[in-house]
């Protein structure tokens, strides 16, 4: 160090361990202000510019961006909350990382035959992807007359998310179930919308608290059959109707729902079903008809 404690550029990199080049980057990138210019016009700086130094090396090493760094250094921006920012950023990019590891098994699994057509099919999905499409694919399907509170509902319950860490055929599931979104027509939302009710939301209100019987059923091991959550289902298409539960509106119902059945939204709900752990709406839905259908043979 000079008589006036400063540090040439040559010896600031030798005490760091790195290069002339790598401190003359981080210079020009404002990160390293010199303190001043030698008589030949040589940078030099200051004491503190080594643990400087050693600290944007630190948060280079861990990927935090420059401009960010510059943040923590000058502008007051916490360590804390850099770090925190990296960690999601770091998850974002490890979740592309999982899916494209698995889309490229999906394609190399593959015939030969199919290899086009699935590169076509997966390669129109974003990484990491997006669901955007399918909640815009529900918002066109519901009711118009559906409120705020019922449609972002039904549209959250009946989008699957896409696996943290997804097999090959979840890859190619999801990207089935982003093409049937994406590539559905006002004619074809048409033609497998369900029937609008007279009262919608006392309609979905009511399926919502029947979906949760099934799944109580399904725990308790039931096959599908008379009881509360039959009921419970009978009755919110009977109010939705502006009806009276009962044999007679049942039977109709049995046959209503068997025409208004469509295998656009059957393949739906059997790609969403390969993404979802748990029980999906469709599967739900499914179950109580088959029930609906058993008690009415029954009766």
């Amino acid at each position: 160090m000079s008589a006036d404690n400063t540090l040439g550029i040559g010896e600031l990199a030798a005490r760091a361990g790195t290069t002339v080049k790598t401190v003359r980057f981080y210079s020009d990138q404002g990160l390293l202000p010199e303190a001043t210019r030698s008589s030949g016009g040589h940078r030099r700086y200051g004491p503190e510019a080594l643990s400087r130094l050693r600290t944007i090396r630190s948060l280079r090493s861990l990927g935090v961006p420059v401009p960010e760094i510059g943040r923590v250094l000058d502008s007051g921006d916490s360590l804390e909350a850099v770090v925190a920012r990296r960690l999601d950023d770091l998850g974002t990019e490890l979740a592309a990382l999982r899916w494209r590891e698995a889309a490229l098994r999906a394609l190399h699994e593959g015939t030969p035959d199919l290899l086009a057509d699935r590169l076509e099919l997966i390669g129109a999905v974003s990484v990491p992807p997006s669901t955007s499409a399918l909640a815009h694919y529900w918002r066109r399907l519901l009711p118009v007359r559906l409120s705020a509170r019922l449609r972002s509902a039904v549209t959250e319950a009946a989008v699957p998310q896409p696996p943290a860490d997804p097999t090959p055929d979840q890859v190619l599931a999801f990207a089935r179930l982003h093409a049937l979104a994406t590539d559905a027509t006002d004619h074809c939302l048409t033609s497998h919308r369900p029937a609008t009710a007279v009262h919608p939301d006392l309609l979905y209100d009511g399926l919502y608290e029947a979906y949760q019987l099934v799944e109580a059923a399904l725990r308790a091991d039931r096959a599908p059959g008379p009881g509360e959550a039959l009921d419970c289902y009978a009755a919110a298409h009977a109010r939705a109707s502006g009806t009276r539960d009962g044999p007679a509106f049942r039977h109709a119902l049995t046959v209503r729902l068997a025409a208004a059945d469509h295998p656009v939204m059957a393949r739906y709900w059997a790609l969403a079903g390969e993404l979802t752990p748990g029980l999906t709406l469709g599967a739900a839905d499914l179950w109580l008809r088959e029930a609906l259908t058993v008690s009415t043979a029954a009766g």
